[in-house]
């Protein structure tokens, strides 16, 4: 049945309308907004996978909070399935950090994991069970003046591996600055990152006063840099963010690290009244776990196709 103008064009308006609403993302998009908090101590700042549920229908994933009293929780492990998720706190041990802003696995150290706080001190984690014992920590180079850091990203390319970080930038006078280098260990485990190099990125949405164009960095299998860019008003929001492709990244095999930022960033998926946080591809698929920190509102995840090749 062919409507008339009038009805397509009223029947378009509500339709577009609905999807800002709920908050859009591209064709195709599985998933849908989930609480795993209920109030500023369980937002979501970071993620990394742990693995698939035994029956495969789920993840098990780590979440790091930007906690930063004594005693306040840290780290969470959530399993995540479509229209549940159970959280569970991880016990942190050694020295307590202020302000985690992010999580990654390290590749080919099983249970191991990179944490990032606000001010650019990574710890390096040994995961077991319900405990997070703290391997060693050290700072971020090259850290510029004013530098806050919201995200870390770990890349593992022909036996060599690198970090991608930035400082998440504020609004258009600030650009986010994304940071890249060779990481290594030392034999007693502390994190030792070679040659730094530097790209300025501008989010291209939400372009709000005060958005941070970088709050969180994900690297697809092939290469692609998925990064999360969040605004809002204070701690009870309006919040407003957003999913983009920014670039790709290669490591060669002599360990050298090559960033190419997009001219044009691709936006992937925009999520009003949601203040995106974590981006983590999910190995062996061409999904996104995203988790929200929307302060007082707490914190929600939910899973979108964002990673494939």
């Amino acid at each position: 049945m062919k409507l008339p103008k009038l009805q397509r064009a009223a029947w378009s308006a509500a339709a577009t309308a609905l999807l800002t609403m709920l908050g859009t993302t591209q064709a195709g998009a599985a998933g849908t907004w989930q609480k795993v908090g209920e109030d500023a101590l369980g937002g979501v700042s970071g993620i990394a996978f742990e693995g698939r549920t035994a029956d495969g229908a789920g993840v098990h994933a780590l979440v790091v909070h930007d906690s930063k009293r004594t005693g306040q929780k840290r780290l969470s492990r959530i399993t995540h399935r479509e229209g549940s998720d159970d959280v569970s706190p991880i016990t942190w041990d050694g020295p307590e950090p202020s302000d985690l802003e992010a999580i990654e696995a390290i590749p080919g150290m099983p249970s191991e994991y990179m944490a990032s706080a606000s001010r650019g001190i990574v710890y390096r984690l040994k995961v077991v069970g319900g405990t997070a014992t703290v391997v060693d920590y050290a700072p971020l180079p090259a850290i510029g003046e004013g530098d806050d850091f919201e995200s870390f990203a770990l890349v593992a390319r022909n036996g060599n591996l690198a970090a991608l970080w930035a400082d998440r930038g504020a609004g258009a006078d600030r650009p986010a600055t994304l940071y890249s280098a060779p990481l290594t260990f030392a034999p007693w485990g502390q994190p030792l990152f070679g040659s730094v190099t530097r790209r300025a990125y501008r989010a291209p949405y939400p372009d709000a006063g005060a958005t941070r164009h970088i709050s969180d960095i994900s690297v697809t299998d092939s290469g692609r840099i998925i990064v999360s860019s969040a605004a809002d008003a204070g701690d009870d929001g309006p919040f407003d963010s957003a999913v983009s492709e920014a670039g790709r990244v290669t490591v060669s095999a002599a360990g050298r690290v090559r960033v190419t930022l997009a001219p044009s960033p691709t936006v992937l998926g925009t999520f009003p009244r949601y203040r995106i946080e974590g981006v983590e591809c999910l190995a062996g698929s061409g999904e996104a776990l995203l988790g929200t920190d929307d302060e007082n509102l707490g914190g929600s995840v939910r899973t979108a196709p964002f990673c494939g090749a």
